[in-house]
């Protein structure tokens, strides 16, 4: 990936988190799992994290140390850990929540319960967040040793994805404002990167 894709890629997950969290709607309920929005919500956090494995790939391209090809290859074992936990709560729950009040029976929603909270897929989604929070963490280093990008250009990135976990056991306001968190960090990193690219485009001594 070039250095100006990188940086569409940081800026349209940073983007795409932030819309994750203001369209999915507040509550857990079956109305909100059988809405339109429920599923683009989820929908965007899918596209995000994708996203996200390819701009941390391109930012290696762009570094080409070690720490960098380490922060990618952990970033997409990350994403591919979480993508099944939410691909399952985008369009699994979406079938029961829509059953469970088409058939008037409120009992179908134990079913999500028992998916959310199954040992296996907490387990690889806990792992998925936590390897996403590792990843993104070694790219912020990456980036502070490089020499070629802003040194605190990773950082709130970073900071995004080590705070993605607990802030589901937040408030609403409060996962908006991490989803506005993310958006600024991909937003930075993107910059940075947009810059750089600029600047090794431009001729000695323009």
């Amino acid at each position: 990936m070039s250095p100006r894709l990188t940086s569409a890629a940081f800026a349209a997950a940073g983007f795409l988190f932030l819309v994750y969290i203001a369209v999915r709607p507040s509550g857990d309920d079956a109305a909100a799992m059988a809405s339109t929005a429920w599923v683009a919500g989820h929908a965007a956090a899918m596209a995000g994290f994708i996203l996200l494995g390819l701009a941390v790939l391109g930012l290696h391209q762009v570094l080409g140390d070690r720490l960098s090809l380490r922060a990618a290859a952990v970033t997409w074992v990350g994403a591919g850990l979480t993508l099944p936990y939410y691909g399952a709560e985008d369009f699994g729950l979406n079938v029961i929540a829509r059953r469970s009040l088409r058939d008037g029976a409120p009992a179908l929603m134990e079913l999500a319960e028992e998916f959310r909270y199954g040992p296996v897929a907490v387990t690889m989604f806990a792992a998925g967040l936590l390897l996403l929070a590792a990843g993104t963490v070694m790219a912020a280093v990456a980036v502070r040793r490089s020499g070629t990008l802003p040194r605190w250009s990773g950082t709130v990135l970073a900071l995004g994805f080590v705070l993605f976990l607990p802030q589901f056991f937040t408030p609403y306001p409060v996962r908006v404002a991490h989803g506005v968190l993310v958006m600024a960090g991909g937003l930075w990193a993107a910059a940075a990167l947009w810059r750089a690219a600029g600047s090794a485009r431009r001729p000695a001594g323009a």
